[in-house]
C-alpha cells in the first residue's frame, strides 16, 4: 500500500510575520502572507491624522480642481484617501503622477487615472530622474505627509517646475499591544515589515532592541536606509515600494533558509 505524498510546506509556513498598518493595505498583506503558509500579525504601529493646515490643503485642491496645476503628484495611497475624502475631481488637463504600483493602484481604485509611473526605482529620486520630457511645464501640487522629504519638491523645482507642497495629513504614533511587544521581545514573531521611515522609528521606539533572529524586511532601499538610521538591521530589502514585492522578498529570504 502506498503512502500519499506530503504536500511540500509551503515558504513561510510557522512565520509570524509582524504587519505595522492595518486598513485595507494590512488586510491585503495579511491574506498575501496566509497564501504562503505565515500567520500575520497586524498590530498598527502608525496613524495618519488631519492636516495642521486644513485652510491651506482646501485652498491647493480648490486650484487644483480649477485647472490651475499641469501635474498632480501622489507619493502615498494615504494622500489617496485624503483627495477621495476630499471628493476631488482632478481636471483632464491636469496629469497625475504616482510613485509605486501601490499607489498608483490605490488612485485607479479610487477611480483616478494615472499618466506617469516610473519603472525602475519607485522613489522620489526615482520619479524625478525618469520624469517624462513632455515638453509640458507649468505648476505642480504634491500633496504629502508633513515628514515628506524634500527630495521631491529641489528635484523637480530643478527641472524647471513651480512646485507647490501642501501637508496632506500627518503621520502619529499608534500605541502597540502590550501582547505583540512581548511576542516580539521572545522571539515568537520572526519577522517585521517596514513600509516608511515613520514605521521604521515606531519599531524603534516601542519594539527594540529586536532579537538577534527576527528578520526586518525593508520596503525599497529608501526605507532600508532609514531604518538603519533608526538604529535597526534592514535583512531584506524589497525591490520595489510595493506590497507584492515586500512579501515576496521575505519569501525568496525562507526558501534559502
Amino acid at each position: 500500500m502506498s503512502t500519499p505524498e506530503r504536500k511540500p510546506a509551503k515558504p513561510l509556513a510557522g512565520w509570524r510575520v509582524l504587519v505595522p498598518r492595518g486598513g485595507k493595505w494590512g488586510d491585503s498583506v495579511a491574506a498575501t502572507l496566509r497564501s504562503h503558509g505565515g500567520i500575520p500579525v497586524i498590530a498598527p504601529l502608525i496613524n495618519f491624522a488631519s492636516t495642521d493646515d486644513p485652510a491651506g490643503l482646501a485652498n491647493a485642491l480648490h486650484e487644483l480642481e480649477d485647472g490651475q496645476f499641469a501635474w498632480l503628484v501622489v507619493t502615498s495611497a494615504t494622500t489617496v484617501d485624503v483627495l477621495n475624502a476630499q471628493r476631488v475631481k482632478v481636471p483632464e488637463n491636469t496629469r497625475i503622477a504616482a510613485i509605486g504600483e501601490t499607489t498608483a493602484s490605490a488612485l485607479q481604485l479610487a477611480g483616478y487615472r494615472v499618466d506617469f509611473v516610473p519603472g525602475s526605482d519607485n522613489s522620489a529620486r526615482g520619479l524625478v530622474k525618469e520624469w517624462p520630457d513632455s515638453g509640458i511645464r507649468g505648476r505642480v501640487l504634491i500633496p504629502q505627509s508633513d515628514l515628506a522629504e524634500p527630495t521631491l519638491v529641489a528635484g523637480l523645482q530643478k527641472l524647471g517646475f513651480d512646485v507647490e507642497f501642501v501637508q496632506a495629513y500627518r503621520p502619529v504614533g499608534g500605541p502597540g499591544s502590550p501582547d505583540v511587544a512581548r511576542d516580539v521581545a521572545s522571539g515568537r514573531i520572526r519577522a517585521v515589515l517596514v513600509t516608511s521611515g515613520s514605521v521604521a522609528r515606531q519599531v524603534a521606539e516601542q519594539l527594540a532592541p529586536l532579537p538577534a533572529d527576527t528578520v526586518v524586511v525593508c520596503i525599497g532601499p529608501r526605507t532600508a536606509f532609514d531604518t538603519r538610521a533608526a538604529g535597526l538591521p534592514g535583512h531584506v530589502i524589497a525591490e520595489e515600494r510595493s506590497a507584492d514585492s515586500l512579501i515576496e522578498a521575505l519569501v525568496e529570504y525562507a526558501e534559502a533558509g
